[in-house]
C-alpha cells in the first residue's frame, strides 16, 4: 500500500474512533507500532487534530473539530453547496463557529476555472436576502446541544419589563427574517414558549433530563396546521394594501379571500394565546385592515390607537 493511500485510510479510521492507541492502529493496518506512531505524527502535521494522552493506558484522542477526509463533488453538487451558502449569507450568527467564508474559499479553490466563473455569476445574480441584524445570538451552540440531549437549561431572558430566570428544555432553533428563534418546553408550567435567542443573556447547563412533549419539526408543523387549543374566529376586512401586506405573512396567507383587486378579507381560526400578537399585527396595518371579530380584539386595537394619539398630544 502506498503511503498516500495509507494516510487516507488512516484519516478514515481515526475519524471513526474517539480514542485509540498506536497498537490499535498497528493491529488494524498490519504494521509495526513504530510505523503507526510515524504515520500518526504525519497526520498531526497535516492538520488532523490529534491529542496525545501520556502515561500507562494512554494513547491518542481526536478532538471534536475532526478533519474530514477529502470529498469529491461534481459541478452540479458544487453549485448546490454554494446555493445553500447563499441562504446563510445574511444571518448574523451561526452555531458551532461555522465560517462560511472559509468553507467557501476551500471549496472554490478546488474548482476548475470555468466552474469558478459560473459560481461568480451565481453570486452576482441570486441572493436569499434578509436584513442583516446587528444583534448577535451567542448561545446557539448551547441551545442546539441541550435540545439534542433533552437537557434542562437555566436561562436569563430579557422580557418586556425585566430580565427573568427560566428553566427550559429547548426543542431546537430556527432562523426567520434574520433572527434565530428557540421554542422551548418549560417543565414548571408544562407549556411550550418561543424565545428570541438574541435576548438570552446567559445560560447554565444542568444535569436534569426532561423529555419535551414534541420535537422542533412537530412544533413547526403545528404552527401551519392551525389546530388551536382555545379557538377564536378572526375576521378582518382588507383594503388593497391590506391584501398586499397580509399575503406576505405565512400564517395569514392561506386564509385570505380576495373579493376584487381592491378588497378582500381574512377569515381564520386562531388560538387565544395568539390574541396579543395578532392584535398588534393588525394595529400596525392601520387603515389597511379592520378587525370585525373578535370584538375584544377590535376594542383592544381601538384603545391602542387612542393611547397613541394621546401620546403624541393629538387628544
Amino acid at each position: 500500500m502506498s503511503k498516500a493511500k495509507m494516510l487516507f485510510d488512516l484519516i478514515l479510521y481515526v475519524n471513526a474512533k474517539r480514542n485509540f492507541t498506536a497498537q490499535d492502529v498497528a493491529n488494524e493496518f498490519g504494521i509495526s507500532v513504530r510505523t503507526a506512531h510515524r504515520y500518526l505524527t504525519d497526520l498531526a502535521e497535516m492538520g488532523v487534530p490529534l491529542y496525545t494522552e501520556p502515561g500507562r493506558g494512554g494513547g491518542y484522542r481526536i478532538l471534536n473539530n475532526r478533519l474530514l477526509p477529502p470529498v469529491i463533488f461534481d459541478e452540479h453538487e458544487a453549485f448546490a453547496i454554494f446555493f445553500a451558502f447563499q441562504s446563510l449569507k445574511y444571518v448574523r450568527t451561526l452555531p458551532f463557529d461555522i465560517n462560511i467564508s472559509s468553507v467557501s474559499r476551500n471549496l472554490y479553490a478546488g474548482l476548475p476555472d470555468d466552474t469558478k466563473r459560473k459560481v461568480d455569476r451565481l453570486d452576482s445574480v441570486m441572493s436569499f436576502w434578509n436584513q442583516k441584524r446587528s444583534v448577535p445570538s451567542p448561545h446557539l451552540e448551547e441551545m442546539i446541544e441541550a435540545a439534542a440531549e433533552n437537557r434542562v437549561l437555566v436561562m436569563e431572558y430579557v422580557s418586556r419589563s425585566e430580565n427573568t430566570i427560566r428553566e427550559i428544555v429547548p426543542l431546537g432553533v430556527y432562523a426567520y427574517k434574520g433572527f434565530w428563534y428557540m421554542p422551548a418546553f418549560e417543565p414548571v408550567s408544562g407549556e411550550i414558549r418561543q424565545f428570541r435567542t438574541d435576548r438570552i443573556v446567559s445560560v447554565e447547563q444542568t444535569q436534569t433530563i426532561v423529555e419535551p412533549p414534541m420535537n422542533l419539526t412537530d412544533w413547526l408543523n403545528r404552527l401551519t396546521a392551525q389546530d388551536p387549543k382555545a379557538p377564536v374566529r378572526l375576521y378582518a376586512e382588507l383594503t388593497r394594501e391590506g391584501l398586499r401586506q397580509c399575503r406576505s405573512q405565512p400564517w395569514l396567507e392561506p386564509h385570505i379571500v380576495t373579493i376584487d383587486s381592491e378588497r378582500g378579507y381574512v377569515d381564520a381560526v386562531i388560538d387565544r394565546s395568539e390574541f396579543e400578537f395578532v392584535s398588534d399585527y393588525f394595529f400596525q396595518l392601520g387603515t389597511a385592515a379592520k378587525v370585525i371579530e373578535p370584538g375584544e380584539m377590535a376594542d383592544r386595537i381601538g384603545r391602542k390607537a387612542r393611547e397613541l394619539s394621546v401620546h403624541y398630544g393629538r387628544e
